[in-house]
Formats: structure tokens, C-alpha cells, sequence
């Protein structure tokens, strides 16, 4: 590892130097101008082992030093000694505050150094191998994940695909309406680990029509009084055929199933919750899940307009939707026109 040696006196570098040959594994390079050594440390923070610096020097001090070397990304335990003819409380208080690790007199004993230096080498070098070690563990940890992750995506487009053998359209609607969520769940500050759970499970919210006979679920016109009871049945089908998984996202899944079509006015079903008593992820599937329906052909209807939709989801808002969900999607309203475009190239 590299010894980084800061003084402007050319022959205290030199002697330093000298003095840190007998140390193993150390490479000493030496520099005479603080702002040089710090542009040195920054292109070569993971090859640096210590770092020795003066005290006393024209324009930066040891202080400022130590300081600028702890900012650094990567360097907050690497060991950095000052050296310093001064022997006062106050500096060496202010030093060990700023970052510092150890501290040499001067005038310097290069056996005191030797040792000094071998010792918090060893240490700078442990405690890189456990950065490796913690660094390796994570990549092992992550690679397993994406395993998971990856089975859970295809368990779930197989589950999909079933349902999509009902309906020529839920492939496609799902995407969709996948697409959509992430744009408002985005909008809304979620983090990105928690958009992505949440549009992979957004894509099972209808996964209860697979219950529901062609008859209903296919029917042109209107539904019946019985046909919509057995129609809203699905909601409540879908949270069964989802819950008690030990998968998240399927349990996300079985949640969202479960609440989208509540309204936050409290009219919707099957719980008729209202407000915030309906889950956040339901809220912002309601919003998806609706706009793609108005905008999509239906044995039922024809597709509308997008600034039809928008108006309806504007109008809505504080009635079937949260405000916040509408609003947040709008906000987005060029990814959703992005969307909306792939799908009629389709």
C-alpha cells in the first residue's frame, strides 16, 4: 500500500522517506504542496494505505489537511498521522476532531516511525479486507436476490398468462396498467425499490376474474344486477387466491387485488373503505386501472379520447380517486402519452 507523505520541507520528506523503507509492504510517495498531495489522495484513495502530514505548512495547514482527506468518498479510516514540532492540548484536540488518527514529534525518531507506521498499516490493511469481504458479501446477497426476483417474475407472468386466456386484452392491460403505476408511485417520491415491487404486483390486481364466467366478463352490454354482484366478487377472489404467500410482492399483490376498486369516497367495494383507510398501493392502482379502461376498447364501450380520460380523472379526484394519485399522475402525463403511444404501435 502506499505511505503518502506531505511536508514542504524537501529534506524532512526525504528522511521520512527513508525511514519507512524497513516497513513492509509500503511504497512512500512524497509531495511538497498540500493541494497536489490532496489531488493524489482523491485519483488513489483505494491504493492508499497512511498518510503522514506536516503541520506547518504555507497555505494549508495539517488541519486543513486532515480535514479535506476525511471528505473524501471511501477514506473515512485510513489512518492519517500529523507531525508537529508543537506540543499543545488545544492542536492536538482540534486534530483528533478533524480525523486525525496518531500523532509523531519532532524532531522524528525513524524507529518510533517504523513502528508507528507498521502498526496502523496492518490496521489500514484489515480493515480494507473486511471493506472487501462486506463488499463481496453484498454482491453474493444481491446475485441471490435477482434469483428471487427473477422466479417471482416468471411464477407471476405464468399466472397471468392464465388469465389472459379469459381475456385476449388482460395481457396487455396488465402491462399497462403496470406502466401507469410505476408513473404515479415515481411521482409520489416512492423509492425505486418500492416502485419496481410495486408494479410487478399491480400486474396480478385482476388476477380474481379468473373466476368470473365468460358470460359476465365477456358480455357487450350491460351487466345485470346478479352480473355485477358476481363481477365485484373478483376483488375479493383475487385477495384469496394471493394472500398468505411469503412472497412481499405477492402479498402486496394480494392487498392491492383487495382495494383497488374501493373509491376514496368511501362507494366503492367489496370493504367500502374511504379515504386513507384505503391502502396507498390500492389508491394508486384504482387511478391505473380506471384511465386504462377508459382508454381501451371494451365489449362494453369504445375507447375514449386521452383528454376525455384526463378530464374524468381530474373530475374525479376527491371522489372515486385519492387526489394526490391523480395528481401525481398528471404530473406524468408525458410518460403516460409515451405509453399510450406504444400501444396503439402495437
Amino acid at each position: 500500500m502506499l505511505a503518502l507523505i506531505l511536508d514542504d520541507s524537501e529534506m524532512n520528506n526525504l528522511l521520512m522517506m527513508q525511514a519507512l523503507k524497513a516497513v513492509p509492504d509500503c511504497a512512500p510517495v512524497a509531495f511538497t504542496c498540500p493541494v497536489e498531495a490532496l489531488a493524489y489522495l482523491r485519483e488513489n484513495v483505494e491504493r492508499i494505505g497512511i498518510v503522514i502530514t506536516d503541520y506547518e505548512m504555507p497555505g494549508l495547514t495539517g488541519l486543513d489537511v486532515v480535514r479535506a482527506a476525511r471528505a473524501v468518498e471511501g477514506f473515512a479510516h485510513v489512518p492519517i498521522v500529523m507531525v508537529t514540532s508543537l506540543d499543545q492540548q488545544s492542536l492536538r484536540r482540534a486534530a483528533l476532531a478533524a480525523g486525525a488518527t496518531d500523532f509523531l514529534g519532532k524532531p522524528c525518531d525513524p524507529v518510533e516511525i517504523r513502528a508507528r507506521v507498521t502498526n496502523l498499516m496492518k490496521i489500514s490493511a484489515a480493515h480494507r479486507q473486511e471493506q472487501d469481504r462486506a463488499a463481496w458479501l453484498a454482491r453474493e446477497v444481491a446475485a441471490a436476490v435477482a434469483v428471487i426476483e427473477a422466479r417471482e417474475r416468471e411464477i407471476i407472468a405464468l399466472l397471468m398468462r392464465a388469465a389472459e386466456h379469459r381475456d385476449t386484452d388482460t395481457g396487455s392491460h396488465v402491462a399497462r396498467v403496470s406502466a401507469y403505476t410505476g408513473i404515479i408511485a415515481g411521482r409520489l417520491g416512492l423509492d425505486p425499490a418500492a416502485v419496481r415491487a410495486l408494479q410487478l404486483a399491480a400486474s396480478m390486481h385482476d388476477v380474481g376474474k379468473i373466476g368470473v364466467p365468460d358470460a359476465i366478463l365477456l358480455k357487450p352490454g350491460p351487466l345485470t344486477a346478479e352480473e355485477r354482484v358476481e363481477m365485484q366478487a373478483h376483488a375479493e377472489r383475487g385477495r384469496r387466491i394471493l394472500e398468505g404467500s411469503t412472497s412481499e410482492v405477492v402479498q402486496l399483490a394480494a392487498e392491492i387485488a383487495a382495494s383497488h376498486h374501493e373509491r376514496w369516497d368511501g362507494q366503492g367495494y367489496p370493504a367500502g373503505l374511504k379515504g386513507e383507510a384505503i391502502p396507498l398501493p390500492g389508491r394508486i392502482v384504482a387511478v391505473a386501472d380506471v384511465f386504462d379502461a377508459l382508454v381501451s376498447d371494451r365489449p362494453y364501450k369504445q375507447a375514449w379520447p386521452l383528454e376525455r380520460a384526463k378530464a374524468y380523472l381530474r373530475e374525479q379526484a376527491g371522489q372515486h380517486f385519492d387526489p394526490a394519485c391523480v395528481d401525481a399522475f398528471l404530473a406524468g402525463w408525458d410518460e403516460v402519452e409515451d405509453q399510450c403511444r406504444r400501444r396503439l404501435a402495437a
